[in-house]
């Protein structure tokens, strides 16, 4: 009777899921041959495992079948990602008891999760978990975060991100926790070097600690856990006020392989050439992008130090000459280089050609002084390239894109956004003779129908970027839906002269379809939502600015796409509430939407506010929204943690209830943008987005 009751509640759809679960359950009851409760539970999760990839939801249907089937459900489950609603000291522990294997408590839908709640485990409903993530929760403390190192003996993995509240006593708390192998405290700004003192000292197995933003931490904490965390394999210290004098003892660490200082302006030539008397050799991975104070000599002294570095991030860091490319030939391992936002000076790639042979990824995104001439002759000695990044070199042509076709045949990467002066003709050679291309991006370029015909002979890609391409339609799009049924990310965004056909092409040529983006391609109508309705594992559905989609195809994508979890129809007149009523039913993976424009009202916000896991909304220019709706719906609404309103609804709002919503962890963020209807047409979008580069 019970479960009767609770099937009654579910969709028609998960209704008849349910009806089947119980008779196939039913039927295996009744049969000699293996009721469920006898099937080993190895192959009954193999079972669970293959359902829940497809749609999460069927698990629950599943439980309902039987009492056998919730018992499996229950020792299957590893991960705990609890709702807002479900995230107070009752629920949470009702939700570990009933999951006794679960080793992992996601908390990341949940905005505030109070002490309370924290409080309410104990040891004997986690036996298993090990992992905690509290990176997108606020309103826990010191006290709360005793009480979880107390009720979990076996943590081993803690994400305390983001807690800008979190200082001093609440890492006192977490060092208690001598299990600890991984600990972010990333952007928890209190932290001091007392704190991380008492974290050295109590977790002395640590192997990954993130300490970014953290502008309390100071080189004397860093040495001290350099001291006492000796199996420290992964250490990031990005955006802190590190100098010189602790890096002798990081580099002192015999175990660390991975070392994060983006954007530490205590970091310098003379702090890098302290590495040359004393340096770990087991360091692979450095990240000294934007080091706005390192120059080609200290780099110089970084890799002298480092000779089995494989990968080496100077993005935004400083000029390339000769002389610094020269000196990679003293790390003959390296694999990754980066160096997007650099001044190439005379030579200066030439050099890296010479020096790096070993390459297997090379970034140049946004760099100046590249030239066809430098950058040819680097491809035709790097052999082993597998990933090549040139967005934005608007210098390069076509001489540049040959050599790399023809010196780089087994590239599975190619980035190369906004190469403007790279012909139609030339990208035709990237289909011709790069066929083992997984990810391509030529966003802005020249491509028509014919290179997309090219281009659909690497039929293993996964990506495709060819947005703001004024010269594809839907003829060539079909070459790419018939041929690349691997194909995962499709962006279209301004490709203006996309309409249905081609989409419906994509829909039925690549079931494994997760993000397509639409945007501003006018043409489509409900019959591209239709067709792709039927991709499965859709989760990214971006359509602002096409004024022919209406509630009708968006009803179809929620009874069809149950993974939505990312959807943008801004400027899609004629979706309106029926469209809201339907995601509602049916979009519980859905957690942000863009609304703004839209025929929404008060009636179709208030039914978006009952899914529960929805964190992130836009609704500025709402007109059929007033203040008492919109304040209704935040108030229904307690997953939100981000809401983009225009400012006109500030002074609308009574405060008090606004603080009620903040204090749950959500943040406004004021729009003041005048109302605007009219789209420009993507040519001219197009040319007015060059005329700013220009100047």
């Amino acid at each position: 009777m019970a479960m009767a009751a609770h099937a009654c509640l579910l969709p028609p759809k998960r209704r008849r899921d349910a009806a089947a679960a119980v008779s196939a359950a039913g039927s295996a009851s009744s049969s000699a041959a293996a009721p469920i409760d006898e099937l080993a539970d190895e192959l009954l999760f193999l079972v669970l495992d293959k359902v829940a990839a497809a749609d999460p939801w069927a698990l629950k249907a599943f439980a309902l079948a039987s009492r056998a089937c919730r018992a499996a459900e229950s020792r299957h489950r590893r991960v705990l990602r609890p709702y807002p609603h479900r995230a107070g000291a009752l629920h949470l522990r009702s939700a570990l008891s009933r999951y006794p294997s679960a080793s992992r408590l996601d908390l990341t839908l949940c905005p505030r999760v109070p002490d309370a709640a924290l409080a309410a485990l104990s040891p004997s409903s986690t036996p298993s978990l090990r992992a905690v993530d509290l990176s997108r929760s606020r309103g826990f403390g010191a006290r709360g975060l005793r009480a979880l190192v107390d009720a979990c003996p076996a943590l081993s993995n803690l994400d305390l991100s983001n807690g800008v509240g979190l200082g001093d006593a609440a890492a006192a708390e977490v060092a208690r926790a001598r299990g600890l192998a991984r600990l972010s405290l990333a952007r928890c700004k209190p932290v001091t070097d007392m704190g991380l003192g008492c974290v050295a000292v109590g977790c002395p197995g640590l192997r990954d600690l993130s300490l970014n933003w953290c502008l309390g931490i100071t080189d004397m904490g860093v040495q001290l856990l350099a001291l006492k965390c000796k199996k420290l394999t992964a250490l990031h210290l990005s955006y802190t006020l590190i100098s010189k004098d602790c890096l002798p003892a990081i580099m002192k660490l015999p175990s660390l392989e991975v070392l994060s200082l983006v954007g530490c302006v205590g970091i310098d030539d003379d702090a890098l050439a302290s590495l040359e008397k004393e340096c770990t050799k087991s360091l692979q991975v450095l990240d000294m992008s934007n080091c706005q104070n390192v120059t080609d000599v200290g780099v110089s002294s970084v890799v002298k130090a480092m000779p089995n570095l494989l990968e080496l991030n100077l993005s935004y860091c400083c000029n390339v000459t000769p002389s610094m490319g020269r000196c990679f030939q003293t790390i003959p391992k390296l694999q990754t280089l980066k160096l997007d936002g650099c001044k190439f000076l005379a030579d200066g790639l030439k050099s890296i050609g010479f020096s790096c042979l070993s390459l297997r990824e090379l970034s140049l995104s946004k760099c100046s002084g590249v030239t066809d001439t430098d950058l040819s002759f680097v491809v035709s000695r790097l052999k082993n390239l597998l990933k090549l990044d040139i967005t934005c070199n608007r210098n390069i042509t076509d001489v540049s894109l040959s050599a790399i076709t023809s010196s780089c045949p087994c590239l599975i990467s190619l980035r190369m956004e906004s190469c403007t002066h790279v012909s139609s003709e030339g990208l035709r050679l990237i289909g011709k003779r790069c066929c083992h291309l997984e990810e391509l991006d030529i966003t802005d370029s020249d491509l028509d129908d014919e290179g997309l015909k090219a281009l659909s002979r690497c039929s293993k890609l996964t990506s495709l970027k060819i947005g703001i391409c004024m010269r594809i339609s839907d003829e060539g799009l079909i070459h790419i839906g018939k041929s690349c049924s691997e194909l995962r990310d499709i962006d279209l965004y301004r490709s203006d002269g996309i309409g249905d056909e081609g989409v419906t092409q994509i829909a039925q040529g690549c079931p494994m379809l997760e993000s397509i983006n639409l945007s501003y391609c006018t043409e489509i109508t409900d019959l591209s939502l239709v067709s792709l309705s039927k991709c499965a594992k859709l989760n990214t559905l971006e359509i602002r600015g096409c004024p022919s989609v209406s509630f009708s195809g968006l009803a179809e994508i929620a009874t069809g796409c149950r993974l939505l979890s990312k959807l943008d129809i801004k400027k899609c007149f004629a979706i309106n509430d029926v469209g809201m009523l339907f995601l509602s039913q049916f979009s519980h993976s859905l957690r942000q939407i863009n609304l703004s424009y839209c025929s929404v009202t008060d009636i179709g916000l208030l039914s978006l506010s009952s899914i529960c896991g929805l964190q992130n909304m836009t609704i500025v220019h709402l007109a059929g929204v007033t203040p008492n709706g919109l304040m209704a719906a935040l108030m229904v609404s307690g997953g939100l943690t981000k809401v983009k309103l225009h400012a006109a609804f500030r002074s609308m709002m009574p405060p008090h209830m606004v603080k009620v919503v903040e204090a749950r962890g959500c943040v406004f963020q004021w729009i003041d943008k005048p109302f605007q209807v009219e789209q420009e047409r993507c040519d001219i979008w197009k040319q007015q987005s060059q005329d700013v580069l220009v100047r």
